[in-house]
């Protein structure tokens, strides 16, 4: 395989258990079903910070969202950091954006002018795109678009509107971005979709016509069985979402089919976070439990052959530096994460045992998910000005074996406290390794 081409294949709030090849029985997913039946499906794949833009970004700087200051949303990707586009154009590769970026504004700082770095619903400037030469996108697409309407703006800031379903309106950006790219050169395309995020002005999501007729007969995942929350109302119409991302995907390929570029060209297909549709708090994500932090992980290509699963915990964290592995380029040395790669031979020599995630916005918290617990800590103070703490109590630990749905809390339980404590110590180095200060934990308080 010559220098391949990537494709970075993007949802937001997606749970794993969406697709086929995860579990679900209703025929959402086909494509990409068969896609993991020809590549590699990693089984136990985590994010890092389950919010938008804090996820986003931690794959285009490599890093953790405190080393670079983009812990919550509306805190923009600081310009002149080494970035995932930018080892790529280094490397030779055209870069292309395409969907919701959710890295540019700053809403907490002012311009020279006075106002506000506010481009949530403006183009975003060409210094704030992370080092991606093709551009259409919107910073925030949830604020600019709903299920049937919506706009994006090209790489010289013009609004381009689109009608139609939204995800087959930021796919065909793809497709056009294929026919238009340079035939002199490889190519790395990152495409975000917003689907199956809700729609944040309505309260809801919006699935594709019909959604609720052709998914009403889910089964209920077992995290929501017996709880409240919206999922009643709303579960129908995120599968639609689902199922209209899997077209995509579909028409996707094909297009790389028809122009021969398939059999050069890595796909990787993941998502930001999952949902719990406001069973653990008042909203869809922001909490340390599988429904919000376990996302799908799919890649086919090279060296992603053959049918096979991955059963290691993997880190969303571990992306960058595996896309650049993947084109043979030394990732930079501020990176973070661990390739794939050796994962496919059995090697996991050097790799953490568990997953380390920080949480902002709705709490100052910080969880380790192991293959046996997962175990979250919680500070006092201003969730959405404070990045992080020094004190610690710890809030949740679940016993996975027995409890695969993180039902029942088991952090006052005194059976486990070694347990607890054992994950304390672990939680406190994955901390220090992030770049934050050790912090203290104390047992929860009641």
């Amino acid at each position: 395989m010559k220098q391949p081409n990537i494709i970075f294949y993007f949802s937001d709030q997606q749970r794993w258990d969406t697709l086929g090849c995860y579990g679900q029985k209703l025929p959402v997913t086909p494509n990409l079903d068969e896609l993991a039946r020809e590549g590699v499906k990693f089984a136990n794949t985590f994010t890092c910070q389950p919010v938008c833009g804090p996820a986003r970004a931690c794959l285009q700087s490599g890093r953790y969202a405190t080393q670079i200051g983009c812990w919550r949303n509306a805190q923009a990707l600081p310009q002149g950091i080494p970035t995932l586009a930018g080892a790529f154009r280094g490397a030779g590769y055209e870069t292309a954006y395409v969907g919701k970026w959710h890295l540019a504004s700053n809403k907490s700082s002012y311009e020279e002018s006075g106002g506000p770095e506010d481009f949530e619903i403006r183009a975003v400037p060409p210094e704030r795109r992370g080092g991606y030469e093709y551009w259409m996108a919107s910073d925030v697409l949830e604020f600019t678009s709903h299920g049937y309407d919506g706009y994006v703006f090209d790489g010289d800031g013009r609004r381009r509107d689109f009608v139609g379903y939204r995800a087959d309106c930021i796919n065909n950006y793809a497709i056009q971005f294929l026919h238009n790219r340079q035939r002199n050169r490889p190519f790395f395309l990152f495409l975000s979709q917003i689907e199956p995020h809700h729609q944040n002005d309505h309260h809801r999501f919006e699935g594709p016509d019909g959604s609720r007729r052709k998914f009403a007969n889910y089964e209920v995942p077992g995290d929501l069985v017996g709880t409240e929350g919206d999922w009643r109302e709303n579960y129908p119409d995120y599968l639609g979402q689902c199922h209209s991302l899997d077209e995509n995907v579909g028409r996707l390929v094909d297009t790389l089919k028809d122009q021969g570029l398939w059999d050069n060209t890595i796909l990787f297909y993941t998502s930001d976070h999952g949902s719990h549709f406001c069973t653990r708090n008042g909203e869809y994500k922001r909490a340390c439990h599988d429904a919000c932090t376990h996302v799908p992980l799919i890649a086919v290509g090279g060296p992603f052959q053959g049918g096979k699963t991955v059963h290691e915990l993997v880190s969303l964290l571990d992306l960058p530096v595996t896309l650049l592995d993947c084109a043979g380029i030394t990732p930079p040395e501020e990176f973070v994460g661990h390739s794939l790669l050796p994962l496919l031979r059995g090697d996991t020599s050097g790799r953490p045992e568990e997953v380390f995630m920080q949480i902002s916005e709705s709490e100052i918290g910080r969880a380790i998910r192991t293959p046996q617990y997962t175990y979250c800590v919680r500070a006092q103070g201003d969730a959405w000005n404070s990045p992080g703490a020094t004190l610690y109590e710890e809030e949740y630990f679940y016993v996975l074996a027995d409890d695969p749905h993180q039902r029942y809390n088991r952090v006052d339980d005194p059976a486990f406290a070694a347990a607890r404590a054992a994950c304390a110590q672990r939680l406190k180095a994955r901390m220090v390794e992030a770049g934050e200060p050790e912090p203290v934990i104390v047992p929860h308080m009641g």
